[in-house]
């Protein structure tokens, strides 16, 4: 539980320190009036002032697999304005990195990654950094270089929101991950602290016989289980303050956390020891009552009130809580945000309380199939103990249900982002190994010419092809097509080549998911035109990548910096989703292995409760293997009843949730990830079930019944 605070701590430190990336400013440029008729003209530039900068957010810059934060700024030389972790912007020429990036400068040949920036002047401060791996660069520019190509904006000051237009998302992805790593947590603690009770239970029977009443008895059990709990508190306290600077290590959407980060403070370290040690004391207490201890002990078995088809209610109700802020956004287009995300993680909520609540009404109807076929001894017991007794039964297991819904939770969000992949290599499509780079309005042929020559001169770089058009490509009067020298068309990938001097291909060949095929040109030559893309191939080896990358974003005719089919996986609209998939595979893990735990205890658990009823029908003859599969029955039915639900009902949740971010993501059948946990679960099952057959032995032996 500490771990988890301080996580979640952690992550809304870093999400408060980089802020400050996703500030949008104000326009650079004042458009014409369109309320008055005299106003005509292009856009006007919004002069520099002394509480304003100029910045320009580099959506593509990218080194190996990785996506830098990059923002140029311009300014005057009595500029008021103060860039987080840095103060005044840097001057024309000069940059400031994080400590990552500048080692990865520092360790990279300078044509791959450094010559992009400028000289380096100092290191951004912590302060104004997600984690200790961000790469974030700040540039000094100059106003002309930031107006040319229109995508500055102003800034007098920087935003404070961590999340920017995703926050009702971000916040509700956390809160429902957090409810599904904590509800197995309340479930552990809660069989565990049975397993005390049940090996209590013949010394509460010695103290009702002496005079004890039921509720001394239970406030005893309260004061005997809060002690060692509170001692094992103690040591959980000793073991998150070790494992702090571990936890730390996990990187979270490209970045660990600082170890300071997931600090939470003594009082709400004390509050979470309080309320741990109060939980297990008072679940001890109520379990002794409901036990009914005598004065000869539980010597009667428990028969359970028979269970019935309104404890599907929870569920239903907490499927409809979750569908209707769906059904709100994307089929009604109503937008309540105040009503959508608590709708949302209440209906998480029910569905978990749910599948606990209705898995003893299942686990006894299978159990009456089973009574109708059962044909062995173990079958016989069993099915009548699941019948008699199918919540308590059921509760051994539901810590491992509660874990592979949570599993089928995470393993369908986390699928979505399988689809952001570039598509393969093929002819007709920009390669994947490529890179271009639309030119500006300023490039004239011969600068084109020379930036592409120097480009074909660098190591891992064979071709560099120039694209012409009547116009720059930004240009709102550009022409919807490319034009190129035939020769130069098959180094682009092209194998249909029309047979004249001058082919021309769509614009929209530099972002196609779909193989296009060339035209023959109308010009018959390129004298007449301009260029507007350069588009350089490589040997794919990420040095020549970035090396290439590299040539195009300092040939200073560039008006966007390069791009590879390849970013697209970092720039896709799913990167939230992505950027959480860490915690899809940790809460796999966490879920599994508490349940795993919570399983192996709630067995133990029922042989000690029934170690009275076992060692009888050990006295009859009957072997220990036949109880051993009556206990292993008793574990399977409850499980298998309930597991195929679990995993439809995980991925129903998940695609809610998915489409409720954005209805644009698809849920895809679930990685290879999901089936191998999905049966990291069931060895874990099996295992849990095995490990306390010792027990049977111990405590069904002759010795242990001779009280009989």
């Amino acid at each position: 539980m500490l771990l988890l605070w301080g996580g979640a701590n952690g992550l809304s430190a870093r999400d408060d320190r980089g802020a400050w990336l996703r500030e949008t400013g104000s326009p650079s440029v004042a458009a014409p009036r369109t309320d008055d008729p005299t106003s005509s003209g292009p856009a006007t530039p919004v002069p520099l002032t002394e509480d304003t900068a100029l910045m320009e957010a580099n959506p593509v810059e990218v080194f190996r697999d990785q996506l830098i934060n990059r923002r140029d700024v311009a300014a005057l030389a009595s500029t008021t304005v103060k860039i987080p972790g840095i103060g005044t912007p840097p001057e024309p020429g000069l940059y400031f990195a994080s400590p990552a990036l500048q080692r990865l400068i520092e360790s990279t040949p300078g044509d791959e990654l450094g010559n992009r920036f400028g000289t380096f002047a100092g290191t951004i401060d912590d302060a104004a950094l997600p984690g200790p791996d961000s790469l974030v660069v700040v540039t000094g520019a100059t106003e002309t270089e930031l107006r040319q190509n229109g995508r500055a904006f102003l800034v007098s000051d920087f935003t404070t929101n961590p999340y920017g237009g995703s926050a009702p998302a971000y916040r509700t992805v956390l809160s429902v991950g957090a409810i599904a790593l904590f509800f197995p947590v309340l479930l552990l603690i809660s069989i565990v602290t049975s397993l005390g009770a049940a090996q209590r239970r013949e010394r509460f029977a010695t103290l009702r016989l002496i005079g004890a009443s039921p509720q001394i008895v239970s406030r005893i059990a309260a004061v005997e289980t809060a002690i060692p709990s509170l001692v094992g508190a103690a040591l959980g306290v000793a073991l998150a303050i070790i494992l702090r600077p571990v936890a730390a290590q996990i990187p979270v959407n490209g970045t660990r956390l600082f170890a300071a980060d997931m600090t939470i403070g003594w009082a709400a370290t004390t509050a979470v020891v309080a309320v741990m040690v109060a939980a297990t004391a008072l679940v001890a207490a109520r379990r002794t009552a409901a036990a009914g201890v005598g004065p000869l002990g539980a010597t009667r078995a428990v028969h359970e009130k028979t269970p019935t088809a309104w404890r599907s209610v929870p569920l239903l109700a907490g499927l409809a809580t979750m569908i209707t802020p769906v059904l709100m956004v994307r089929v009604l287009e109503v937008r309540l945000p105040w009503l959508e995300s608590p709708l949302l993680i209440l209906g998480f909520l029910l569905i978990l309380v749910g599948l606990v609540v209705i898995g003893p009404w299942l686990t006894h109807l299978v159990s009456r199939v089973g009574l109708r076929h059962a044909n062995s001894a173990a079958g016989v017991i069993a099915a009548s103990r699941i019948h008699k007794t199918p919540m308590a039964t059921f509760r051994s297991v539901s810590g491992l249900v509660i874990a592979v819904f949570v599993v089928s939770v995470f393993a369908g969000a986390s699928s979505v982002f399988e689809a952001t992949e570039a598509p393969p290599a093929q002819p007709g499509m920009l390669q994947p190994t490529s890179l271009y780079a639309t030119l500006g309005a300023g490039a004239a042929p011969a600068q084109a010419a020379e930036a592409a020559r120097q480009a074909r001169e660098l190591p891992g770089i064979p071709s560099a092809t120039i694209g012409y058009g009547p116009a720059v490509l930004s240009d709102k009067d550009a022409g919807p097509e490319i034009y190129l020298r035939a020769t130069d068309a098959p180094r682009l990938g092209f194998e249909d080549v029309p047979a004249t001097a001058t082919v021309a291909v769509d614009t929209s060949f530099l972002g196609s998911m779909q193989p296009l095929a060339l035209t023959a040109a109308p010009a018959a030559n390129l004298d007449d035109l301009v260029p507007v893309v350069i588009v350089l191939g490589t040997d794919g080896t990420p040095e020549a990548m970035d090396r290439a990358r590299t040539a195009l974003n300092v040939s200073g005719i560039t008006a966007i910096p390069a791009t590879s089919p390849l970013d697209l996986r970092l720039q896709s609209t799913g990167r939230l989703i992505q950027g959480l998939a860490v915690f899809a595979y940790l809460g796999m893990f966490v879920a599994i292995a508490i349940a795993g735990l919570s399983l192996a205890v709630a067995t133990a658990s029922a042989i000690l409760d029934r170690k009275r009823i076992l060692g009888l029908m050990r006295l009859m003859g009957m072997p220990v293997s036949v109880l051993r599969r009556i206990i292993t029955r008793e574990a399977a039915v409850p499980l298998l009843t309930v597991v195929l639900l679990s995993v439809g009902l995980g991925f129903l949740v998940a695609w809610l949730m998915v489409t409720f971010i954005d209805d644009t993501y698809q849920v895809t059948w679930p990685a290879t990830d999901y089936f191998a946990a999905l049966g990291l679960s069931l060895l874990l099952a099996l295992g849990a079930v095995i490990t306390p057959f010792t027990l049977v032995r111990a405590k069904t032996a002759v010795t242990a019944t001779r009280f009989e």
